[in-house]
């Protein structure tokens, strides 16, 4: 099992986030010795998604605004079809992942959360994965899209949806394992 030896991953996520794709990540992260901290939009809470009917709600540790890539060690962004078409649209959260992207340290995406990576200008040349109706999307953006249960691309990976998870998770942790501990750690 890896070791994420106290790894900060932050959790970007909005109102109609997949619940699935946010709390099984989260609790392989957990598992994984890792902290992970969810960061939104707004303060307060966001409410989950199980397709298309509301789920649980979610506390936000910290918005997006007041977040700095150099907080954190990794990133994994949740899909579910309102969150990433929501967040995209935000400045400060493209923005945070753009910079994050840059910065080398691994990245998550699964299902539509690849959007915002297109947003971002962060998939040209790159190989990914996504749920099937943003194909087109990732394409355009210059990415090299393809079916498969999940990819690894550099300090990237992704997957299609919710049944992707148990791999993606696999993946996601010996990516993040993988990476050194940099500023997202606190002294």
């Amino acid at each position: 099992m890896a070791d994420l030896n106290g790894k900060r991953v932050a959790f970007l996520a909005t109102d109609m986030v997949e619940q699935v794709e946010l709390t099984k990540p989260w609790d392989a992260v957990e598992q994984a010795g890792g902290s992970p901290e969810l960061i939104s939009l707004e303060e307060g809470e966001i409410q989950a998604f199980d397709h298309y009917d509301k789920a649980d709600t979610f506390q936000v540790d910290r918005t997006v605004s007041e977040a700095s890539v150099d907080d954190y060690d990794a990133l994994v962004i949740p899909g579910g079809v309102g969150n990433p078409d929501t967040m995209r649209g935000d400045e400060d959260a493209v923005r945070f992942v753009r910079e994050f992207m840059e910065s080398g340290k691994p990245t998550a995406a699964i299902c539509h959360a690849p959007w915002m990576l297109v947003e971002a200008d962060a998939v040209r040349g790159r190989r990914l994965t996504s749920f099937w109706s943003i194909k087109t999307d990732v394409i355009n953006a210059g990415g090299n899209w393809v079916d498969e249960e999940v990819v690894v691309d550099g300090n990237l990976v992704t997957s299609r949806y919710p049944d992707d998870i148990p791999k993606f998770n696999e993946q996601m942790l010996e990516l993040f394992e993988r990476a050194p501990v940099g500023a997202g750690r606190r002294a």
